[in-house]
């Protein structure tokens, strides 16, 4: 079993927090705009400023790193390759997505049929990120 490869990681996990990043403007911002503005008014949140985008862009971005990490991790237990990168996907989308919007449901702060639209819509961008990034990664 050989080193992970840091280098790698870094650079694959950027283009991964890249697509992640692209997913959730698109997502949040397009798609979404009119239910994020109700929801936002609904509980008394002011609109997000800069200093959230900044945030959530930097933690995205280390999403994507954390993501190919797992891959690079579970890499000799399941080979190199796409099959791989989906599972590595699969356990960030899980960790990420569907905890936190089944729990967000469950509490009655988002609809069912959004928190069924965010996960269809989040699998596939987790997937596309997952499978980018592990494309970028090679051993030492």
């Amino acid at each position: 079993m050989g080193k992970i490869n840091f280098g790698r990681v870094l650079l694959g996990g950027l283009v991964a927090g890249a697509i992640l990043n692209a997913g959730e403007w698109v997502l949040n911002g397009i798609v979404l705009h009119k239910e994020m503005d109700d929801f936002f008014r609904r509980c008394g949140f002011p609109q997000p400023g800069n200093k959230f985008l900044a945030i959530a862009v930097a933690i995205t971005f280390v999403l994507g790193i954390v993501m190919v990490l797992g891959y690079a991790a579970i890499r000799p237990r399941f080979g190199p390759g796409p099959k791989t990168a989906i599972i590595a996907g699969l356990f960030a989308w899980f960790g990420v997505v569907v905890y936190q919007n089944v729990i967000a449901s469950g509490l009655g702060m988002v609809p069912i049929n959004l928190v069924v639209m965010v996960i269809g819509w989040e699998i596939v961008e987790y997937s596309l990120a997952a499978l980018a990034g592990a494309a970028l990664y090679k051993e030492s």
